[in-house]
């Protein structure tokens, strides 16, 4: 499964990788900086609305424990998870941009490989 990009989000995140100094580097963004380029970039208004992008209000199940993770995907500097605002960089944040609701997915977290259903997401209405 090939993520999917707006070509915004694709230049917004492929710029904030490049602007992040070397020693700040992490598997995650590394990872990151991986799965953008293979990515199928689409215009912003050719997008399906039910795929996670920058700003996307999310809800994710761990299909092995239950678990309901409800989450805005933010840029890091407005990333606040008190108030449910998660980094783009963690590593929940890049194994979720890109793909849509509906969609299971396996990634490496924390806490070991996991298997994510994405069951909602909400986008903010752009103006064209």
């Amino acid at each position: 499964m090939k993520p999917i990009l707006t070509k915004t989000d694709y230049s917004i995140i492929k710029e904030l990788i490049l602007n992040t100094p070397s020693p700040m580097i992490t598997k995650e963004i590394s990872l990151l900086a991986r799965e953008i380029e293979k990515a199928r970039k689409v215009t912003d208004s050719k997008i399906e609305p039910q795929v996670i992008r920058i700003n996307s209000h999310f809800e994710v199940q761990d299909v092995g424990s239950g678990q309901l993770l409800k989450f805005q995907l933010t840029l890091p500097k407005t990333a606040n998870l008190a108030e449910k605002r998660l980094s783009l960089f963690t590593p929940l944040g890049v194994a979720l941009i890109g793909f849509q609701e509906g969609m299971e997915i396996e990634w490496t977290l924390p806490g070991g490989l996991k298997k994510l259903k994405i069951l909602r997401v909400q986008n903010p209405v752009h103006s064209e």
